[in-house]
C-alpha cells in the first residue's frame, strides 16, 4: 500500500532541518505531508524565595504579591511562545509553498502531559511519522513524540540521524530479528521498503535454535515470509562476542553498505523514555541510517 500520509513533528524553536527532511521524502514516493509544530514544553519554574534580607510583607500580601507576579511570567511566556509558533508556521509554510507538496500544517500550544495525546491523534491517522535530527536532539520533546506516535499508536516511526541519507526507496536493508512480536510488526509495517528494496538482510545475533522461538532453523521463516511478498532476502547469523546487539548490528550495517535499519521497539511504559535515550545513544558514533522503528 506505501506510505501515503506522513506526520512530522517539530518544536517552534527547531530549525527547519526536520521538515525538509520529511518534505523530501513525501515528494520521493508522493505522500502527503502533515507538519504539527509544536511549542517547547514550559519548564516549572519557582518563584524566589522571601527574606534573606528582603523586609517581609504581612504573610497574605506576599502570597498575592508571588501569585501575581507568577501570573504576568505566565502571561509573558505564552505571548513569546505564541509568536514563536506564529513566526515558524509562516516559515515553515513559505518552505513547502516552494516544493509544490500536498501539505497541512498545524500548531499546538499545550504542557508535557498533554504533548503525548497531542501527537497521537495525528499519528493515528498517519501511515509514518519522521523524527528528524532536530527533534532526535530535543530531549524535552523528543520522547514525548516518540511515546504519541510510537507506542500509543502502533505505527512506525522513522528515526533519521543527523547526516543521514533518508529515503523510502532503500537500495539495501538490515532488518535486526529476534522472533518477537515487535519485530514482526516493524518487517509488516515496513513491507513495501523492504519488497521494493535490491537486497534484504535478516539478521540474527546469537540465536538458538529453539521449537518456540526461532525453530530450527533461526531466520528461515521470517525469510520465506517476505520472499513470498517478492523480496529479495538472505539471511545472516551472527555471533556477538560478548558485544551489544546494538553493536553488532551496526557493525553489520556498515559492512553490507545498508541504507536502512529495520527492528522492533521494546520498553513498557515505564522504560519508553529510556528508549529514546538509547536511540539516541546508539546513533551516536554508529552509522547515520535511518532507523525504521515498530511496536
Amino acid at each position: 500500500m506505501g506510505f501515503k500520509s506522513v506526520l512530522c513533528v517539530t518544536g517552534s524553536d527547531h530549525s527547519d532541518e526536520d521538515v525538509r527532511t520529511a518534505a523530501g521524502l513525501c515528494a520521493e514516493v508522493g505522500a502527503y505531508l502533515s507538519v504539527l509544530i509544536m511549542s517547547p514544553p514550559p519548564l516549572v519554574m519557582s518563584p524566589p524565595p522571601l527574606g534573606d534580607g528582603i523586609p517581609e510583607w504581612p504573610r497574605q500580601s506576599a502570597q498575592a504579591i508571588v501569585r501575581l507576579d507568577k501570573r504576568f511570567r505566565q502571561i509573558e511566556t505564552f505571548s513569546q511562545d505564541m509568536a514563536r509558533l506564529e513566526k515558524t508556521t509562516r516559515e515553515i509554510q513559505r518552505l513547502l509553498r516552494a516544493m509544490s507538496l500536498c501539505y497541512d500544517v498545524d500548531t499546538d500550544y499545550c504542557d508535557r502531559a498533554s504533548v503525548g495525546d497531542a501527537v497521537r491523534q495525528r499519528a493515528l491517522c498517519s501511515d509514518l511519522t519522521i523524527v528528524g535530527p532536530a527533534l532526535l536532539n530535543d530531549i524535552n520533546l523528543g520522547p514525548l513524540v516518540i511515546n504519541g506516535s510510537l507506542f500509543d499508536t502502533g505505527k512506525p516511526v522513522l528515526v533519521v540521524p543527523k547526516g543521514a541519507e533518508a529515503t523510502l526507496s532503500p537500495r539495501r536493508v538490515l532488518v535486526g530479528w529476534d522472533s518477537r512480536a515487535e519485530a514482526s510488526r516493524a518487517v509488516r509495517e515496513a513491507l513495501d521498503l523492504l519488497t521494493g528494496a535490491e537486497e534484504v538482510r535478516i539478521a540474527l545475533v546469537d540465536p538458538e535454535a529453539t521449537y518456540n522461538g526461532n525453530g530450527a532453523e533461526p531466520g528461515a521463516g521470517i525469510a520465506a515470509y517476505l520472499t513470498r511478498h517478492g523480496a529479495r532476502v538472505s539471511v545472516d547469523r551472527l555471533p556477538s562476542a560478548g558485544k551489544p546487539v546494538a553493536t553488532v548490528l551496526a557493525q553489520h550495517a556498515i559492512d553490507t553498505s545498508a541504507d536502512m535499519i529495520v527492528m522492533g521497539a521494546y520498553g513498557s511504559r515505564r522504560l519508553r523514555e529510556r528508549l529514546f535515550g538509547g536511540v539516541t545513544r546508539w546513533i551516536v558514533g554508529k552509522p547515520p541510517l535511518p532507523l525504521f522503528l515498530a511496536r
